[in-house]
This record gives C-alpha cells, sequence and structure tokens, in this order.
C-alpha cells in the first residue's frame, strides 16, 4: 500500500508538471503593426488590374492607366525605381506615403538628380497584399476616375 501511493504520487506529479510546462505562454507576440511607408516597401509591386469609377475593369493598355503599368519598387531608404512590363526602365526618384497612410507622392527625377515632376495619388487600399491608388484624368472633376491596382510579385528589380 505504501509503494502504491508513492507511485501514484509520482504519477499526480509527473501528470501536472506535464500540464504545468505545456501550458505556459502559447502564445506568440503580437506581430509589429507596419506604418503605411513600412508597407509599402515591404513589398514589390506590379500592377495587375485597373478599374473605372463604374467598378468596371479596365485593360492595362487603355490610354487612361497604362502610363501606370509597370513594376514598382520601394526602398526603405525613400527610394524608388519602376520598370515597364517589359523590364524596361520607367522613372526614379524618391517617395513618400503621408503617415495616416491616404496619399503617395512620388517625385520623378532624371540621371543627374534634377526633378522632372511630382505626382500626389489618393491611396484607396494599402497592405503587404494590395496596394491601389486613384488618378483622376481631370483633376478638376473627382467623379471620372481610376483605380491602379497592385498585387506583390517576386520579379527581380531590373538591372538599370
Amino acid at each position: 500500500m505504501k509503494n502504491l501511493k508513492k507511485v501514484t504520487a509520482v504519477l499526480v506529479l509527473a501528470v501536472c508538471s506535464a500540464f504545468f510546462f505545456s501550458c505556459k505562454k502559447d502564445k506568440d507576440p503580437e506581430p509589429k503593426s507596419l506604418t503605411p511607408g513600412e508597407t509599402l516597401a515591404s513589398v514589390s509591386w506590379e500592377t495587375t488590374n485597373a478599374k473605372n469609377n463604374k467598378g468596371e475593369n479596365v485593360v492595362l493598355t487603355d490610354a487612361n492607366v497604362v502610363n501606370f503599368v509597370g513594376f514598382a519598387y520601394f526602398k526603405a531608404d525613400g527610394t524608388f525605381t519602376m520598370f515597364n512590363l517589359d523590364d524596361s526602365p520607367k522613372m526614379h526618384g524618391d517617395w513618400s506615403v503621408s503617415a495616416d497612410g491616404k496619399t503617395r507622392t512620388i517625385v520623378a527625377k532624371d540621371a543627374e538628380g534634377k526633378v522632372l515632376f511630382t505626382r500626389v495619388v489618393d491611396i484607396t487600399v494599402l497592405t503587404q497584399q494590395e496596394f491601389t491608388y486613384r488618378i483622376y484624368p481631370n483633376s478638376n472633376d473627382k467623379t471620372v476616375f481610376f483605380d491602379i491596382i497592385h498585387t506583390p510579385t517576386k520579379h527581380a528589380e531590373p538591372k538599370k
């Protein structure tokens, strides 16, 4: 009887120990929340679709959107490069996203670093799965617009 009590006590202790050690914090730490700029720079992007103000798909060769189509590489240092879908260079320069994630600004530059133009667009979606911004063919008419939709790509950045 004495031995049975000892064996039972050891078994109970072993089972309790197993529960104690297996129940220690199972939760992974909360994933780090990215700022809008970090989100944009965390992925390489490819234009995969465009939609008009009626929600209809627009072919990427359409004159209203073709200049916004390609691969985009936004780097954490605030610079970017863009290429056409055939890997020919499109533009490069500096970029930023507003702290609230509502606008993206690019400052395109020539080879000498001279500013060619600055473009500010409204962001409609910015996640690591989609980056969509809105363009207006006529800046005075906000009823007509095109949403340029990008998704992540594994396409390697072409060499300039």
